[in-house]
């Protein structure tokens, strides 16, 4: 059991960490966290990191890529991955079960398709050359390089595809060894649609009802820009415009209630894509 990779995934306010650290306890396991904001020290309230439900009855159940980098660096699929892969051996190492856990489904799916990734520095030579080119030209450029591209933000900006180019470059010329899990089951957290609306909503009314306005505060007193808040996600995004009293309470609520809500669905039309890709989720 222990060398299994054990994935549990579902949309945003499903349950996936409790279910993830009962399974911990009976199955001698250490968790893995696959979101993309946890990953940040200081956005607590406002990504779910509940730290306390990794306590069940006095047993503690350790979990890993949590509060691990400051909000103002970024933190990409490649350094999920290179991350990933050091936390998932060191729980192999000890004989322990590897339960990777979130709704980020590109980190999933990084993992469980082994996107071939390498790490490649600026080429300001480069970004220069592809600067003067039209989008349309620098998307056929990237499709070439790149038939089989896995993440299609790659393409919405033309500073996301030229990095992309970048990247795609740099592979074409490098040697290294791609990592592949041998061997795991995935778990999907489904509940209806209407049972998880009422669950996002009431859930987001708790946590603005217990600190998380506070929190977004802080973060803004720390020196963090709310353009940097916008970068760090939905709840950041509404409740700093919020605090800079460009929207009301009462339109804050209502868009950032809308708003996750879409999200939700985003996050199942992935794992549904994931599916498409040969990638068995055995629904609960």
């Amino acid at each position: 059991m222990s060398n299994k990779l054990i994935v549990i995934l579902g949309p945003t306010a499903t349950g996936k960490t409790h279910f993830a650290v009962n399974y911990a306890i009976k199955h001698n396991g250490e968790i893995i966290s696959a979101d993309s904001r946890q990953v940040y020290r200081g956005l607590d309230i406002g990504t779910g990191k509940d730290l306390a439900e990794y306590n069940v009855n006095g047993k503690v159940v350790q979990h890993h890529l949590i509060d691990i980098i400051e909000p103002t660096k970024d933190y990409s699929v490649f350094q999920f991955q290179k991350d990933f892969y050091h936390a998932y051996h060191s729980i192999i190492e000890r004989d322990k079960t590897p339960i990777l856990c979130g709704g980020t489904g590109l980190y999933i799916e990084s993992i469980l398709l082994g996107y071939d990734m390498v790490e490649v520095q600026p080429n300001h030579e480069l970004r220069a050359k592809l600067a003067v080119l039209q989008k349309s030209e620098l998307e056929g450029m990237l499709i070439n390089l790149n038939p089989k591209l896995h993440n299609s933000t790659d393409l919405t900006s033309k500073k996301r595809i030229i990095r992309a180019i970048e990247i795609a470059m740099a592979k074409n010329i490098s040697n290294h060894t791609q990592h592949k899990i041998p061997e795991y089951t995935v778990y999907g957290i489904s509940f209806d649609r209407e049972v998880v609306r009422e669950r996002i909503t009431n859930r987001l009314k708790y946590r603005l009802q217990n600190g998380m306005i506070e929190e977004v505060e802080a973060l803004i007193k720390s020196g963090l820009s709310c353009e940097r808040l916008d970068y760090l996600g939905l709840e950041y995004r509404y409740l700093g415009q919020f605090l800079q009293k460009e929207i009301t309470y009462n339109d804050m609520f209502q868009r950032l209630n809308s708003a996750i809500h879409q999200f939700a669905k985003r996050q199942i039309t992935f794992f549904r894509r994931m599916q498409k890709r040969e990638i068995e989720i055995n629904w609960i």
